[in-house]
């Protein structure tokens, strides 16, 4: 699957049902996007998805999801907050650091953001 805002390719994930709710359209499944960052609804994710193809910034492990899932939602933080708060304390409890992969993920040579990820790191520690 490509992404529909960007052309590049997907990683496509399952979401656990617990943040089916945090997922684009209420997915058991969603994508997303090596270049844009973008996380869209998906409904062939993979058994064991890649999510070093995003970057090698990426969260492994069971901090990977919640942060593709992050990612998705930084776009808006305000309508977003609730979400987001709970997708921050889902990383961390697996044991990243949302900030770090966000720092890390803008200093990405090889991503093109749709979103300004510094400015929205900065806005993220004001919100939270």
């Amino acid at each position: 699957m490509d992404c529909p805002d960007c052309g590049a390719p997907t990683v496509a994930f399952s979401v656990p049902p617990a943040l089916c709710d945090h997922a684009p359209d209420d997915a058991a499944a969603a994508a997303i996007c090596t270049d844009c960052l973008a996380v869209t609804a998906a409904t062939d994710p993979a058994d064991d998805p890649a999510f070093d193809a995003v970057s090698d910034a990426f969260p492994t492990g069971p901090a990977a999801v919640p942060t593709a899932l992050f990612l998705g939602l930084i776009r808006s933080l305000a309508v977003n907050r609730e979400a987001i708060g709970t997708l921050v304390e889902r990383i961390e409890r697996a044991g990243a650091d949302p900030f770090l992969v966000t720092d890390r993920l803008a200093a990405d040579p090889d991503l093109s953001p749709a979103v300004d990820l510094d400015r929205r790191r900065h806005q993220l520690e004001q919100l939270l």
